[in-house]
């Protein structure tokens, strides 16, 4: 018998066992919600009694079994629908690898087929492990030969005879192949040719041994990938994320694991990964959705006005000292000095009317002694002040204002306050004070809740005079800033807080700020956080995140070719990161290796850096990137309609880059008619099938079939701090990159070779 047909005898035996087990599901699943309604229907015989104490605590017994029933029940119907669901995975595609390994030590070589999930057909019978199984790395880690993997007992050494990999379609096996590769390159060919979708794809088949290093690794409190486009970086950390919530099961929960993104398109584009390897999202958001949700009535700078507003001079000196470590550390030090003095309060007001002055606030805000630090010291005040609310509440009762709601209180109301609190009353009198005191305190609800949320801490206030501080805090001359030029970015600040509005450099340290005099602890319960795109975030925001996560692990993975925000100031990110972490707990992984484009591609893109990071091509054919300079907008239209056509001759997806929303408008305005187009102008659209329009800072992270570049000319893409934008552009493309140039192409492509393009 030859190895197709017995792998195929086996395929066959392994799909009929899963059927079984489908038929037996459906039967679970059916008893389960029968059981459910069972319990369900049994509150009915629950008897509420509360005649003495002893019935009451039969009752509280009574209710507590038939919540635990329930729990219980809801339980095994959830255990057996998620199942069935990775058992409907299962017989899609059972497994994909085969390794006969032997253990050391043992004469048995065991035959281990690995898939999405694990199916046995009796107790340690094992029909597919897990990728995620610990004898699973031995298939991603090394070749034939002697191996050794980690176990939750440590380390194992085997010997590892076979390593074979199969594509299964309905059943079938349509090729198999017999390597000593970690995963063979014709297997990973056949997986990167592929068509792009609007959806990003698991790669557990085709996880490299680098990628693995990267989702096992549970010992590093920083992992930071510096990963080239296209290297897998972020599909292997989504893998990662279904490897802890696999490793860690009953210990860590989706909820628990947060992914910061580069936009809400992104998030879009990878919402699948989770579910197709039968787990639940993490929390997923970018910086700007966590910002918002943090500072709910300010008005933050976008991820277009970011990009688009990119200031130069002296501006530039302020933003990039606003988003650097010794800011960061500066803030500490001044939050640490409103123990002793400055800090900007709110007089408490109740009906427009002020109850407890600033002073009369500042004077018992002050009154604790030097052990009191910062969150102390707000928590005590508030409780003195709840006790003065609670004595003003007590004569607001006998308020000529009181008197007249009462009197105004329709019956309805009236008797709705008393029937919401049934007792009896023993004159006229005490009914109208019980009515009297319960207006009294609905008045003063708003005021209590205001003072429980800070609401007298004036954050406004207190952010201005940091700023205005900051120059006693930083010698502004070691950054190139005059106090002037400073005082200059201080009134810009206060003229956008005064219109609501909060500068992307000021947002963070906004935040930072009201943490520190809040005393807050972070969000404890967080255990894994991950930050796509670092490049583009700035020391300050990672401390801040590093600040608010207090108790989780980070991953943090980007490109440092790809700095289309922070440009030159990503390059001190990793030594920005040593001070941030401990550096025995840190690990630094860098994949070179970029699958998404074409070598040539890759190569015509490598060309536009100048000492950029490394990128290795993956061999894979494909044309040459073409270049167009034509002579007006018209031509560029006409020769991008004839692209599109060749495009979707061909299968291919396109997107059509431009630089900013502005272009894609104009763009989208000329094509409209001519093509079926779709244009990207917030992050919050949803990717949808077929030709996009859309600004670049708005791809990153995505890839298509073809990408087509808009107006790579000299008057749009002119300064040096672009070539990385540039480069980010050209990286999209999988299979097809056009350029198109009105009048004159741009000097950032005039060091790319000229064998790596074809002119037209």
């Amino acid at each position: 018998m030859t190895p197709y047909d017995s792998e195929q005898k086996r395929l066959d035996t392994v799909l009929e066992k899963i059927q079984d087990a489908k038929a037996k599901n459906k039967m679970q699943q059916a008893s389960a919600v029968e059981k459910k309604a069972d319990v369900e229907s049994g509150w009915k015989d629950v008897r509420f009694k509360s005649s003495t104490y002893s019935s009451l605590f039969e009752t509280a017994m009574s209710v507590r079994q038939q919540q635990q029933m329930l729990q219980e029940r809801e339980l095994a119907m959830n255990s057996a629908e998620h199942q069935a669901v990775v058992l409907d995975r299962l017989t899609e595609r059972p497994y994909f690898a085969r390794i006969d390994v032997q253990e050391k030590g043992t004469e048995k070589v065991d035959q281990i087929y690995i898939g999405l999930a694990s199916f046995s057909d009796g107790p340690d019978n094992f029909l597919i492990y897990d990728w995620r199984a610990p004898i699973s790395s031995i298939y991603y880690d090394g070749g034939l030969g002697k191996v050794t993997y980690e176990t939750p007992d440590g380390k194992q050494d085997a010997e590892v005879s076979l390593k074979r990999q199969f594509q299964i379609e309905d059943g079938k096996i349509v090729t198999i192949f017999d390597t000593d590769e970690a995963v063979g390159d014709q297997m990973l060919l056949n997986a990167v040719s592929g068509e792009s979708t609007t959806k990003m794809k698991s790669i557990v088949t085709t996880i490299q041994k680098e990628q693995n290093k990267i989702i096992r690794n549970t010992a590093a409190d920083l992992l930071f990938v510096q990963g080239a486009a296209g290297s897998g970086k972020t599909s292997a950390v989504l893998q990662r994320v279904a490897y802890l919530l696999y490793r860690y099961r009953g210990h860590l929960t989706s909820g628990q694991v947060v992914l910061f993104s580069p936009n809400q398109l992104f998030n879009d584009y990878i919402d699948q990964v989770l579910p197709e390897l039968g787990e639940q999202n993490m929390v997923q958001m970018t910086f700007y959705q966590y910002a918002s949700r943090r500072l709910p009535k300010l008005q933050l700078e976008t991820l277009q006005e970011r990009f688009e507003s990119q200031p130069t001079g002296a501006a530039k000196k302020v933003i990039d000292l606003k988003g650097t470590s010794v800011y960061f550390k500066a803030m500490q030090k001044y939050a640490q000095s409103l123990n002793h003095a400055n800090i900007k309060l709110r007089s408490v007001k109740f009906r427009g009317h002020e109850i407890i002055s600033k002073d009369k606030i500042a004077d018992i805000y002050y009154s604790f002694n030097d052990n009191y630090q910062l969150g102390n010291r707000l928590h005590a005040t508030k409780e003195q002040l709840m006790k003065i609310l609670q004595g003003k509440s007590g004569n607001e009762v006998h308020a000529d204002w009181v008197e007249n709601e009462v009197q105004n209180l329709s019956k309805e109301q009236y008797d709705t306050m008393l029937r919401d609190n049934p007792r009896e009353f023993d004159s006229d009198e005490a009914e109208y004070k019980f009515i009297a005191k319960q207006l009294v305190m609905r008045a003063f609800t708003p005021v209590i809740r205001g003072v429980n949320r800070n609401h007298f801490i004036n954050i406004n206030e207190q952010f201005v005079h940091f700023l205005k501080t900051v120059p006693q805090l930083i010698n502004l001359a070691d950054y190139g800033i005059s106090d002037a030029e400073w005082q200059a970015g201080v009134k810009h600040t206060i003229e956008q807080m005064r219109q609501g509005i909060l500068p992307m450099s000021d947002m963070t340290p906004y935040m930072m700020l009201f943490d520190l005099i809040k005393g807050s602890r972070g969000e404890r319960d967080i255990r894994f956080v991950f930050i796509d795109e670092i490049q583009d975030y700035t020391p300050f925001q990672l401390a801040f995140l590093k600040f608010s996560f207090p108790k989780a692990r980070f991953t943090m993975l980007g490109d440092l070719n790809q700095a289309i925000f922070t440009k030159e100031n990503a390059v001190s990110l990793q030594d920005e990161l040593s001070q941030l972490f401990d550096p025995e707990k840190s690990e630094y992984i860098e994949l070179t290796q970029t699958y998404r484009s074409t070598q040539q591609i890759t190569d015509f893109s490598k060309d536009i850096l100048i000492q950029g990071a490394q990128i290795d091509a993956f061999e894979r054919k494909g044309a040459l990137p073409t270049i167009s300079v034509v002579p007006t907008t018209e031509a560029m239209v006409t020769g991008i309609v004839q692209q599109l056509a060749s495009n979707q001759a061909a299968a291919e997806t396109t997107a059509i880059i431009t630089k900013t929303l502005a272009e894609a408008e104009v763009a989208y305005a000329a094509l409209r008619d001519q093509a079926d187009v779709t244009i990207i102008r917030t992050e919050n659209q949803r990717l949808v099938p077929g030709t996009i329009i859309v600004p670049a800072y708005l791809a990153k992270g995505l890839e298509f079939d073809a990408v087509i570049m808009w107006d790579a000319a000299t008057k749009v893409y002119h300064g040096d701090d672009e070539r990385q934008l540039v480069y980010t552009i050209a990286s999209r493309a999988m299979h097809q990159l056009t350029i198109f140039a009105v009048q004159e192409l741009t000097p950032l492509l005039a060091n790319v070779a000229d064998n790596l393009y074809e002119m037209r």
